[in-house]
């Protein structure tokens, strides 16, 4: 399970977001740097637009529902929805309210980048080494060496790049233009001397 992108990312936005709502919440500690919530977010981003617009798409070239209308129904539609919808609909907010604008510069979504790249660096090795009769031997379609070979491939990869560079270095536009966002005051005391408010 851990080979896939998609819970790979969600154990970042559990890792990433959680401490940050709670930074936030309690103002204990400075928020989390923006260029770790903004990546967090883009790789959440990227898994949604992925499951939505290719997988779980009947009309799409790399659709896993193997040319039917989806079927998913019950718990399976359920935890569909929990990786692929929620998670990229939550962080969003969470990245635009709790994240101090104007921390990130263009060189930090070049270097988000670096994790797909890393990703694919990891699925195709992963997916030669093992039987050619395991179970989701390669994680998707689009990295399915077995059915297209290394140049359709990689030529898919790198198409799917191109929109992820977008998204990334659009976020760090957006981070530029957003307003500061206003957290609730959480104090007990007032912070000057006097009893307690």
């Amino acid at each position: 399970m851990l080979s896939y992108f998609t819970i790979q990312s969600n154990l970042l936005v559990a890792a990433v977001f959680a401490p940050s709502a709670h930074r936030a919440w309690s103002r204990r500690r400075p928020p989390l740097p923006p260029v770790i919530t903004g990546g967090t977010l883009l790789f959440i981003t990227i898994t949604g637009a992925v499951h939505h617009l290719l997988l779980a798409d009947d009309a799409a070239h790399f659709s896993m529902t193997d040319g039917g209308p989806s079927t998913a129904t019950g718990w399976h539609l359920l935890a569909n929805h929990l990786l692929h919808t929620v998670p990229p609909i939550a962080a969003a907010p969470d990245w635009l309210l709790l994240t101090r604008p104007d921390g990130l510069r263009p060189r930090h979504a070049a270097l988000w980048l670096l994790y797909p790249l890393a990703y694919l660096a990891f699925a195709l090795p992963r997916g030669a080494l093992l039987s050619p009769d395991t179970p989701a031997r390669y994680p998707y379609p689009f990295l399915d060496v077995a059915a297209h070979g290394y140049a359709a491939t990689l030529t898919d990869a790198a198409m799917l790049g191109l929109p992820f560079a977008a998204l990334a270095f659009a976020l760090v536009g957006l981070d530029r233009i957003r307003p500061t966002p206003r957290l609730r005051e959480n104090r007990i005391s007032s912070p000057g001397a006097g009893g307690l408010k």
